[in-house]
């Protein structure tokens, strides 16, 4: 993965608010009532939140009273954290510290997870165990023909995925064989590819960002994960507002309000300021409303319809790849982003305006026919990618029908699909009227 964009900087810092959607109170249910126990003999009591079930979000937490702006709505004193420290301190500690190579912080979560499942009953752990999500929808964990729905980028990005989890398993299974002394049962048993798998949603999907020292006993990977039970109840919306972190002086992670809830509505956090296949990549699901959805364009799309007669062609690609324009580069909810534009400005240049490539770098206008030339690709890529959204809701609606048992991994799918016909059709609508301007 590269750099800047992998599970340590993406680890939630989150962000605050309500929904008008009522929930159903689920505080009542025998796993609540545990957890809540739990976290009470841990000196944490929550007065403002309960659990509830929302429409269009499903499982989150819902406002007992108002909420004031800049009030703490939860304060999770630092024994409810599980991190490595815990890890540590547990009876795999031993042998996590003498392991060579060090394992990194997140092999070290995800093996302590597996381990105290399996313990079942005899876990201190269990209640919070009970309430995470028995599977994850993160691409890792869709089957092979619907990962094969999504769109091209995102597909490349779930195989990357999926290899990271599958190679991370393999290159540990020395680690958890050394554990075999501490099980009645073979640890191959134990510590299956799919009991990884689920750990490994776990941490990558529900974690909160607080960071820690580095320590000889792990690997040089930043250590920045805390499992934070009750907290991670909280569902996403990308127009809050939050302060979220760890406090010294309280020894508590602390989530403060943004703005004002009102009673009994669904407080929400932020992920961050994310696109939909990325939330999807990240967090397994697609949000109803993103204002930071859009439709990303390869490099090998921006040349699709332009001249394979241009013998400038390989030097204007090296260009935009030495000036970092050749990602990035999108249909949005307010058409095609300007990064798009100019890249497909730079590769529609004539022979004769090739010189002034630069110009068109800073947003400079070049001439009309550059202008002209450069939208009429924008708007052939866009109807391209808009016949093939419309082909492939078709294809998935089709296999909703015939394959049941994947509905539920399909429906992410559409969404995905039907989110980006809307963003493509805002954005046809927009280039036509930079068409008709020019003319």
């Amino acid at each position: 993965m590269k750099k800047g964009r992998g599970r340590t900087s993406r680890i939630r810092r989150r962000k605050l608010c309500s929904s008008t959607s009522r929930g159903v109170n689920e505080s009542h249910k025998p796993e609540f009532i545990e957890l809540k126990k739990w976290l009470k003999d841990r000196k944490f009591e929550d007065t403002s939140l309960i659990p509830a079930c929302f429409p269009g979000t499903g499982r989150g937490m819902m406002s007992k009273t108002a909420l004031q702006e800049g009030q703490v709505i939860i304060s999770l004193p630092e024994s409810c954290l599980l991190t490595t420290d815990t890890v540590i301190r547990s009876y795999l500690g031993a042998y996590i510290a003498k392991w060579q190579p060090p394992p990194s912080p997140l092999l070290a979560l995800c093996t302590f997870l597996v381990a105290e499942r399996h313990a079942g009953d005899r876990s201190p752990w269990k209640p919070y165990l009970e309430v995470l999500p028995k599977a994850y929808t993160c691409p890792v964990c869709l089957e092979p023909e619907v990962v094969n729905l999504l769109p091209k980028c995102l597909k490349a990005k779930a195989s990357e995925q999926r290899t990271h989890v599958q190679e991370l398993f393999t290159s540990s299974r020395d680690l958890f064989s050394s554990l075999q002394p501490l099980f009645s049962e073979a640890v191959e048993s134990i510590f299956s590819y799919g009991a990884f798998l689920w750990a490994w949603c776990t941490v990558s999907t529900r974690a909160v960002y607080m960071e820690r020292g580095r320590r000889p006993c792990f690997s040089a990977e930043p250590d920045t994960c805390a499992l934070a039970p009750y907290l991670d109840l909280l569902n996403h919306s990308p127009e809050v507002q939050v302060k979220a972190a760890f406090s010294e002086e309280t020894r508590c992670y602390e989530v403060r309000t943004g703005s004002g809830c009102r009673p009994y509505e669904e407080v929400l956090v932020c992920y961050g300021p994310h696109d939909s296949q990325r939330l999807l990549l990240e967090y397994g699901f697609v949000p109803r409303r993103n204002p930071h959805a859009c439709v990303r364009v390869s490099p090998d799309m921006l040349v699709k319809y332009l001249p394979s007669t241009d013998k400038q062609m390989n030097k204007k690609m090296s260009i935009l790849k030495d000036h970092d324009f050749i990602e990035n580069l999108t249909f949005g909810w307010d058409g095609p982003s300007w990064r798009l534009l100019t890249a497909l400005k730079l590769l529609c240049l004539e022979a004769e305006e090739f010189p002034r490539w630069k110009k068109v770098l800073l947003g400079e206008i070049i001439s009309d026919t550059n202008e002209k030339t450069s939208l009429d690709i924008a708007q052939k890529i866009c109807h391209y990618f808009t016949e093939e959204a419309n082909a492939m809701l078709q294809k998935v609606c089709h296999m909703k029908d015939e394959e049941v048992a994947l509905r539920d991994q399909l429906t992410l799918v559409e969404a995905l699909w039907a989110e980006g016909l809307k963003v493509l059709r805002v954005s046809a609508e927009t280039l036509s009227s930079l068409r008709a301007a020019l003319r």
